[in-house]
């Protein structure tokens, strides 16, 4: 018998690599009768991009998210997150959201840069950015690049207030520029825990930081007087539901001040993409995941609706709601102090872009 046609990668949290919705063809593997189905797949390598941009920060009117604007330095994201709802996006550069998203990565070389000047314009007005809302800022490209820390040095020299969410310890490298920000009100960050369970962890999100290293790094954050929180996220349904009062509980103790949820979401080709996921690593639980998300989905995979799909809505979403409102009081999060944006000053406007103003 021929194998799936998806098959598990060491390392990668997708089984496979979807064509996506824009594409006006579809790819299908067949048996040749040499074997080809049972053939080992090929090492998948990663690749890096450079990727131009004529602007860095990206605005939003989104009403579910406490942000209107945000900065992301890499497209793509290593960490292999099969749930992630950026997957999506990769297919607006040709490519899969599914292993090419996790290995086929893209910088924005200037981001720094660009920040400076954006923030120079004279209609700019303060607000707090979030820092790697689509893909995490600190996944391991970030170790070599580094392009996260430029971006916290232009806005710790100008007094800008910035919130940032991550699964990876490698922020921790960064303790003495967060703690120079922390010290005027200027920073928030949480950390994004899904589970307790390395195993599940292991398959799920294969490249981020292990639960355990996680609480470890909110800890260490905490010590060093960094506002810090714990964001349980995605809460999937069967899968990790059962684990969130857990969660919250390591991460108070870890020196956690806030608290927040998010229901899987799976936008697009996620949904299947999530589905191959399950059937090849937890093939029993796999009708009772989907059908219990759907519960709070309205019937559907996917709601999109502003208001319900971070939360979803009927009696298992309202459950879960319950539960983290207890859980949430019952430990004693107090909360962040909102952040400061009085201490925020402009940067000089570039002597090029000066000259050219002067034309008008």
């Amino acid at each position: 018998m021929a194998k799936a046609l998806n098959q598990p990668l060491k390392g990668r949290g997708a089984t496979g690599n979807p064509d996506n919705r824009f594409e006006d063809h579809t790819h299908e593997r067949v048996d040749d009768g040499w074997g080809s189905l049972d053939a080992p797949l090929e090492p998948l390598r990663t690749t890096v991009q450079a990727d131009t941009a004529r602007t860095v920060i990206a605005y939003n009117q989104s009403p579910d998210v406490p942000f209107d604007r945000s900065i992301n330095p890499y497209r793509g994201c290593e960490h292999g997150c099969v749930y992630c709802f950026a997957r999506p996006t990769h297919a607006y550069l040709g490519l899969s959201p599914g292993l090419d998203f996790e290995s086929r990565l893209f910088y924005k070389q200037d981001a720094a840069a660009l920040l400076r000047r954006e923030l120079a314009r004279p209609k700019y007005r303060c607000a707090p950015i979030s820092l790697g809302i689509n893909t995490d800022a600190y996944q391991p490209l970030e170790r070599r690049l580094g392009l996260t820390r430029q971006i916290l040095d232009v806005l710790n020299e100008y007094g800008h207030p910035v919130t940032l969410v991550t699964k990876s310890a490698l922020i921790e490298r960064d303790l003495d520029v967060l703690g120079e920000l922390a010290q005027r009100n200027l920073v928030q960050v949480m950390i994004s825990i899904t589970t307790l369970e390395r195993d599940l962890a292991r398959t799920l999100e294969p490249r981020a930081a292990a639960p355990q290293r996680r609480l470890e790094t909110l800890q260490r954050l905490s010590e060093a007087n960094i506002p810090v929180g714990v964001l349980v996220a995605p809460l999937i349904p069967v899968l990790t539901d059962a684990e969130l009062e857990a969660i919250l509980a390591a991460a108070r103790a870890a020196g956690a001040r806030e608290a927040g949820y998010v229901l899987l979401r799976l936008p697009h080709e996620v949904k299947d993409m999530f589905r191959d996921w399950l059937e090849a690593h937890r093939p029993l639980q796999a009708a009772h995941v989907l059908n219990r998300l759907r519960d709070c989905r309205g019937g559907r995979d996917y709601d999109a609706r502003f208001g319900t799909r971070m939360r979803g809505e009927g009696l298992f979403a309202d459950l879960l709601a319950q539960r983290f409102r207890k859980a949430r009081r019952d430990l004693g999060f107090a909360g962040l102090p909102a952040l400061a944006t009085d201490v925020f000053h402009r940067p000089p406007v570039e002597t090029e872009t000066r000259n050219q103003l002067e034309l008008f």
